[in-house]
């Protein structure tokens, strides 16, 4: 006789890695208050559709159903918490008031020095990208179905990201904003820096600030103005070397905005 498939464990640490600044945790607790996928998209002020996307990222990283189908429900699109939909939004309220306390208490510590709270929550962040860069939003334009979102690194810098409609609506970017603009060094292609002036996708002029040199390409770290760093590749052999002058490209659709939590 065949075992019965074992019960899956919650994964509700993942579903937390979305700071609470993401509209995703809002609109499941929307859905527990009204059950309604719909009225609690209108709530928050997402689209059915961003909304519909933000249960099934939850979803698929807590690893465990978070809502149940319901019939009738206010507004249509009834819909109802499991037990592990009501967990997360217990634990989500428990790491919420923690985060507080911390920034609060490192915002005491700093003293004088001005965002300590916005620094800890930077920190927070866990990702495979070694390129994480302290952004304002500059502007947020729509084409399409796709939102090209300007960010601004310090000094001359700028950085431009291309994101979904729905996306931009969990995370709420709004001009003004204190992002992070992510992006993999593998995404990231470094050249010698000349006069000519490419065509297309962000551009970052920097001097080389360390080469580590490899048979499938050379990594190399850029300095770039106001004291950030980016690391990226050139093909072997292109013999870059420290304090040269140099070019960083990367494509507007490999970079991610994040919200520091």
């Amino acid at each position: 006789m065949a075992k019965a498939q074992a019960t899956a464990s919650p994964r509700f640490g993942d579903a937390l890695g979305h700071g609470m600044s993401d509209k995703r945790i809002e609109i499941l607790r929307g859905i527990g208050r009204t059950g309604s996928i719909s009225q609690a998209a209108r709530d928050v002020g997402v689209s059915y559709k961003a909304a519909w996307q933000a249960v099934a990222t939850l979803t698929n990283l807590a690893g465990v159903p978070l809502i149940a189908s319901a019939v009738g429900g206010a507004g249509g699109g009834g819909a109802t918490l499991t037990s592990h939909g009501t967990q997360l939004l217990e634990l989500a309220q428990t790491l919420e008031v923690a985060r507080r306390a911390v920034q609060t208490h490192a915002e005491a510590a700093g003293g004088s020095v001005a965002g300590a709270g916005t620094a800890v929550a930077r920190l927070a962040i866990r990702t495979s990208m070694r390129n994480q860069l302290p952004a304002t939003v500059e502007a947020i334009e729509s084409t399409g179905r796709l939102v090209r979102v300007r960010l601004a690194l310090g000094g001359s810098h700028r950085i431009a990201a291309r994101i979904t409609q729905e996306s931009a609506e969990l995370l709420g970017l709004a001009e003004g904003m204190q992002a992070i603009a992510l992006c993999k060094a593998t995404a990231v292609r470094v050249e010698r820096a000349s006069a000519e002036r490419r065509v297309g996708g962000n551009q970052l002029i920097g001097v080389v600030a360390g080469v580590a040199r490899g048979d499938d390409g050379d990594e190399i770290s850029v300095a770039l103005e106001g004291g950030l760093q980016l690391v990226g590749f050139a093909p072997s052999g292109t013999a870059l070397r420290g304090r040269q002058r140099v070019l960083a490209m990367v494509d507007e659709s490999a970079v991610v905005v994040a919200l520091p939590g």
